[in-house]
């Protein structure tokens, strides 16, 4: 900021405008506005739920106050923190990138002082370019939510194996009772049961239905649990009774999972991973639709970016988490995925990597 001679940054995070950076930086879970600036104080909270705010933001912002102070309205707030704060008329401010054109053209009307900045490349996108590598707490607080999957995992197959879990249904819903029951806040997103039938899409549509799982042919589980703001995300696929083109499927994709995480070190290029899995599947006449991974943390999809593209500039750095999760989909065979979280650790003389997560394919016979 200080270096771009902008004074106040506002950040959003409400139902039109989402951004998990206030959560990342305060832990205040609920809608709120965020305001930093280069004078004291640093960190103004707003927010809607003011008992919520103080409860988990108390450590962070120096000074948390009620939404409905400023009429609800965001061009309010930082035109009062403006001033509260003695920003120097002509200062630079900076609304979320995400506002629209004629709600920016309100923040210059009601900013008449001050010069208004909304830009894609400004203190949200940095902010989250922040995120991409993780302090020690959150890593600590990753593993414990690793854990809790991973003994969601072992139930899952156990359940399956047993007859217990007969459809999406049964999977997705004995995934939501037993996060809840671990402590975790909930499901990262929304569980994505897909049997034999539906596994040939990325992402079924809907998320989960009362169709059998777990039967002939290749079952998709895609889900994820959330503790203390943190999120995993993993896919495990079931198979039973396959034919031999089910099975080269199968054996492509475990394949290309061991080849990405064995090349997922400190100092490694992201898109050179990605790279590597495409021409494995390339040399068996196969494409995967979609990219080899994404970075985790207080959102599901973060940076980094694992996929073979040309803007693609990541470079691997120890305290990323990241997901590796090749995948084939066929309307006829079905789909098999297999997503495990991964930590990069070490340093450039000793690279190194830790898989968090223990998501596999599942043999049923």
């Amino acid at each position: 900021m200080s270096q771009e001679g902008i004074a106040l940054v506002m950040l959003e995070d409400c139902e039109a405008r989402r951004d998990l950076n206030i959560r990342w930086l305060t832990g205040h879970p609920g809608d709120a506005l965020l305001f930093l600036s280069t004078v004291e104080p640093r960190a103004i909270l707003i927010a809607w739920d003011v008992n919520l705010a103080k409860l988990y933001a108390a450590q962070s912002p120096a000074l948390v106050t009620s939404y409905n102070d400023f009429d609800r309205k965001p061009r309010k707030a930082i035109n009062a923190i403006a001033k509260k704060l003695g920003i120097p008329a002509g200062s630079r401010i900076e609304i979320p990138c995400a506002t629209p054109y004629p709600v920016f053209l309100d923040y210059v009307g009601e900013l008449t002082d001050f010069d208004v900045l909304c830009r894609e490349n400004g203190a949200e996108s940095e902010l989250r370019k922040l995120r991409a590598v993780k302090d020690e707490e959150e890593i600590a607080i990753t593993r414990k939510a690793a854990a809790i999957t991973n003994e969601l995992i072992d139930t899952l197959e156990k359940n399956v194996v047993s007859g217990k879990i007969k459809t999406e249904a049964d999977a997705a819903l004995l995934i939501q009772a037993e996060t809840r029951k671990a402590g975790c806040e909930g499901t990262s997103f929304e569980t994505l049961a897909a049997g034999p039938d539906r596994s040939f899409a990325i992402h079924a549509f809907p998320a989960w239905t009362y169709a059998p799982f777990g039967t002939k042919g290749l079952s998709i589980l895609d889900f994820g649990v959330k503790l203390g703001g943190y999120c995993t995300d993993v896919t495990l696929t079931f198979t039973r009774d396959l034919d031999a083109k089910q099975e080269k499927l199968v054996n492509l994709v475990e394949k290309a999972a061991k080849l990405a995480i064995s090349m997922a070190h400190n100092g490694t290029r992201a898109r050179d991973i990605a790279s590597a899995v495409d021409e494995l599947f390339a040399k068996s006449k196969k494409k995967m639709p979609h990219g080899l991974g994404h970075g985790i943390g207080v959102q599901e999809h973060e940076y980094p970016v694992i996929r073979n593209s040309s803007d693609n500039e990541w470079v691997l750095e120890s305290g990323m988490i990241f997901t590796i999760e090749p995948g084939l989909y066929d309307p006829l065979l079905g789909g098999c995925r297999l997503e495990n979280d991964i930590l990069i650790t070490g340093s450039d003389s000793q690279p190194g990597y830790e898989i968090l997560t223990t998501a596999r394919i599942i043999k049923l016979g």
